[in-house]
C-alpha cells in the first residue's frame, strides 16, 4: 500500500493555503483600500497626489510599485496595468509590506498598524506622526465593520494625503 493519496492531499491543502495566503491580513488590506478609495476601481484609474500621479483602489505610486516588486515579483510589468487589476494591485501591497514592514524593522511582527502608516507614509511611514491620522481611518473601519466602512469612511478619506 502506498502513501501516494495521502502525500497528495497535504500536497493540495498546501497549495491552497498558499493562493490566498497574503502577507497583510484580509481585515486589514480591505481597510487600507476602504480609506483609499472606498474599496473601489477608480475611473479615472489615476489622479494627481502630492505632485505625482496615485493609481488604482490602493492609490499606488509609481515608487511604491518598484519598491513591491523587489518582493511580489514582476506585478505585470507595468504600474497603471497593475493598479487597474485587484488582485495585481494586493499583490503590490502585499510586496512593499514584505519589504518595509518587518520584524527587523520595526522591532515587533508587523501589525495593521504598521501596515497602514508604511503604506500612507513611505518605508518610514510606521515611525512619523503624520501617519497617525490615516491609521485612526483604518482602524475606525476595523472596529466598525464592512456596514461602516463602505460609506463613511470613504468620504473622510478624500480628505487625507498620501505622504509616501
Amino acid at each position: 500500500m502506498t502513501n501516494a493519496p495521502i502525500t497528495l492531499f497535504a500536497a493540495l491543502l498546501g497549495c491552497l493555503a498558499a493562493v490566498n495566503a497574503g502577507y497583510v491580513p484580509d481585515d486589514c488590506m480591505h481597510c487600507i483600500c476602504v480609506v483609499e478609495t472606498g474599496c473601489h476601481m477608480p475611473d479615472p484609474l489615476c489622479h494627481m497626489d502630492v505632485g505625482s500621479l496615485s493609481c488604482g483602489p490602493f492609490q499606488m505610486k509609481r515608487n511604491y510599485w518598484l519598491d513591491a516588486r523587489l518582493k511580489g515579483g514582476p506585478l505585470m510589468n507595468d504600474w497603471q496595468t497593475c493598479s487597474a487589476s485587484w488582485t495585481c494591485s494586493e499583490q503590490a501591497v502585499d510586496g512593499y509590506m514584505e519589504r518595509f514592514a518587518v520584524l527587523s524593522r520595526l522591532g515587533h511582527s508587523p501589525t495593521c498598524e504598521d501596515f497602514s502608516r508604511i503604506h500612507n507614509g513611505g518605508p518610514n511611514g510606521f515611525k512619523s506622526p503624520l501617519t497617525l491620522g490615516y491609521w485612526a481611518l483604518v482602524k475606525t473601519c476595523l472596529i466598525g465593520g464592512p456596514e461602516l466602512n463602505k460609506v463613511d469612511l470613504g468620504q473622510l478619506a478624500k480628505n487625507h494625503t498620501k505622504l509616501g
